[in-house]
């Protein structure tokens, strides 16, 4: 992807959108010129001493306004009506041709050396199409979805203000959806992207147009299909945005001189929907499909030979390759776009500073190991060992934890590498396995990797920017989280005695823009929604008006760590630990623990048979869902709704995200009801 390029509004307008990632223009250049008229009234009887040509000529000129004011009309309801399918229509786009799949190439995620980051508020625009491709990043073929027939997805980079506008076609089997995932979406909570909550899938054929501001927030995130477990069949991409007036680097407190995006994955060779078919069957008690292999910025190499039955080559293929300078410092924004596997991430014989968690800038702390969950982000500073010291090549290893996995996964390979180069190391054949003399001879830490599925200790964590948690929270939520067996032996998620379930076709948030005229008058105390909602399957809490300071304390029953995730809020995380947590947490006004500033984030995992307590101030009009980031698990039911000042979204008009729940196909591609196992199984069997 190239980086901005300016366009002025007639160029945009001539420009042909397919084939194009990217277009920028400058916000609000152009408006309606308003034009001003009178007119006279008009009197059906003829005027008196008038001849009959004059009355002629009166007629005349009545019936021309008549016909000037409808075809006025006609224009006006026409421009709605475009207006309207402009939001989301049939794409009627001739298709380009299809295009060869392929690796993104590694430079797309260096961020721009010429960055302006104090150009004044930009529309940034992108134009995607989506299609199933086969592809093989580590040498396996498998099939997968992908953005512009590349994978991963292309980097978005804007600055805080920016309006981003992303055009989806949608010429894939299935339909799709896009998350941008840690933002904030204040005042466009129906571009959250979240089928079921915030909108209906985009049906196969059809297209639709994210546009939203992004406000309020700087730093690392990402975005992610968020339909089924379509993100572990390529739909993933990194966005970055950058705080004004070049404070970036006035945050981060340790210098660098370049910036670059690293996705880490775990990698699976059948498509998401086979294996979640296999995951939700009866009998299997939440044992989640095993991932044979992982990828650094969609890349690996694996031998052939450890995998005879399936597809594989690797001839062109390269590990992930990072050269940097070996004078100053490089931002490495780390993001784990996996939907199920941890990693412990390494630079042999380096130590980093950690300076960002979840878009929040924090005070440095040194480490040579990073443990990243699902979902997470951390930026580090990597700085060049010195000159004498200096070996050239380094390995940088990132490791799944497999001590969670359920199950020997016999083609599993749990490590993938990349090479950290600095400067003259670099080849411009890349770095094939069997070139060994350009291999790295870097040592790995001596220490033994944790075995735990769990967060980063991020207790010694300061954010740069001090904002302290209310000293009490106005409500506690108390959520248990577990796996039980039901009938016909379906092994289901469930937090308290809720498991969710998708509704495609009904968003969360059309229900409440739709719900009665009494229930929307007469409103409701803070709690579980029982009169829109069954609490069974759709777990939604809502808030009173206003902006209350709500506690979320989950008490973990499961044998496996949970990455929870808060859409449209970053949270405070206050405590965590394991067993039961101490009683007095079960209080409002509990508040021994610190609320000076401790550290911020959008995604925490609570460990198995731990606890986490986190604290948020529920001001963002809408509802945002909130559940685990393994994806195998919030397919499970893991998940419920937090609704607040919904009120102030009732008088909303969204026709354009409702039109999408009215197309056929919508559905498809969702992940099986449980009702598809009903009569299936029967005792002795």
């Amino acid at each position: 992807m190239g980086h901005d390029k300016s366009f002025g509004l007639k160029e945009m307008l001539g420009k042909p959108e397919q084939g194009m990632e990217e277009r920028v223009g400058l916000l609000n250049t152009a408006t309606d010129d308003e034009e001003e008229g009178s007119s006279e009234d008009l009197d059906d009887q003829e005027p008196p001493g008038k001849d009959k040509r004059e009355v002629a000529r009166h007629h005349k000129s009545r019936r021309h306004w008549i016909r000037t004011f409808a075809i006025t009309l006609l224009l006006i309801c026409t421009v709605a009506i475009l207006f309207h399918l402009a939001l989301t229509t049939r794409d009627h786009t001739q298709p380009s041709p299809r295009a060869s799949a392929r690796l993104r190439p590694e430079e797309d995620y260096i961020l721009s050396p010429t960055w302006d980051f104090n150009a004044l508020p930009t529309a940034r625009e992108y134009t995607w199409t989506i299609e199933d491709h086969v592809l093989n990043p580590d040498g396996i073929h498998r099939p997968m979805m992908l953005i512009n027939s590349t994978f991963p997805g292309p980097l978005i980079e804007c600055n805080e203000g920016d309006e981003i506008i992303v055009h989806i076609h949608n010429r894939a089997t299935n339909a799709t959806s896009i998350h941008w995932h840690g933002l904030y979406q204040n005042g466009s909570n129906w571009m959250d992207g979240t089928v079921g909550v915030t909108q209906c899938p985009i049906a196969p054929d059809h297209a639709f147009t994210y546009r939203f501001n992004v406000s309020g927030q700087s730093g690392t995130y990402w975005y992610h299909s968020h339909v089924s477990m379509q993100a572990s069949d390529g739909l993933v991409g990194p966005l970055i945005i950058h705080a004004r007036n070049g404070e970036d680097k006035g945050l981060q407190k340790v210098p660098y001189a370049q910036d670059r995006v690293v996705l880490l994955s775990d990698h699976y060779y059948d498509l998401s929907s086979k294996l979640l078919m296999r995951y939700l069957a009866p009998g299997n008690e939440n044992d989640e499909p095993v991932p044979p292999s992982a990828v650094i910025n969609g890349r690996n190499v694996r031998s052939c030979s450890d995998v005879p039955d399936r597809n594989c080559s690797i001839a062109g293929l390269a590990k992930a390759q990072f050269d940097l300078s070996a004078e100053t410092g490089t931002r490495l924004r780390i993001i784990n776009v996996g939907v199920f596997a941890e990693f412990s991430l390494q630079i042999d014989e380096h130590e980093f500073q950690v300076t960002e968690v979840d878009g929040t800038d924090v005070l440095p702390q040194s480490i040579h190991r990073l443990n990243i969950n699902p979902a997470q982000r951390y930026s580090i500073v990597l700085t060049p060992p010195p000159k004498e010291w200096n070996k050239g090549l380094y390995w940088m290893r990132a490791r799944m934890i497999t001590h969670c996995f359920a199950y020997e996964e016999p083609e599993l390979q749990e490590e993938v590498r990349g090479v950290v180069m600095y400067g003259s190391h670099n080849t411009d054949h890349g770095l094939q396995e069997e070139a060994d003399e350009m291999m790295p001879q870097s040592k790995d830490w001596p220490e033994i990797i944790e075995v735990e599925c769990r967060d980063l200790n991020t207790s010694a964590l300061e954010p740069v920017i001090p904002i302290s948690a209310p000293e009490t929270a106005d409500q506690l939520i108390y959520l248990r989280s577990s796996f039980q067996i039901g009938d016909w032996r379906l092994s289901r998620g469930f937090l308290n005695e809720s498991s969710f379930r998708i509704n495609a076709t009904s968003p969360i948030l059309n229900t409440f823009l739709d719900g009665s005229t009494s229930t929307k008058a007469q409103g409701m105390n803070a709690g579980i929604n029982t009169a829109l909602f069954n609490p069974k399957t759709q777990l939604v809490y809502q808030t009173t008006a206003g902006a209350p300071t709500l506690d979320i304390l989950i008490q973990n029953f499961d044998d496996g760590n949970h990455p929870f995730h808060l859409h449209g809020y970053k949270f405070w995380v206050l405590a965590s630990g394991h067993g039961y947590p101490p009683p007095s947490l079960l209080q409002t006004q509990s508040s021994h623990f610190n609320t000076a500033n401790p550290l911020r984030r959008d995604t925490a995992s609570v460990e198995a048979f731990g606890w986490l307590l986190i604290r948020f101030v529920a001001d963002n009009p809408g509802v945002w869902a909130f559940h685990c980031h393994l994806g195998w698990h919030a397919e499970a039911g893991l998940m419920m709704v937090f609704a607040t000042r919904v009120e102030e979204m009732l008088a909303e008009r969204l026709e354009g995200v409702r039109s999408l729940c009215e197309v056929e196909g919508v559905e498809r591609g969702m992940g099986p009801g449980d009702d598809l196992w009903v009569g299936s199984w029967e005792e002795g069997d």
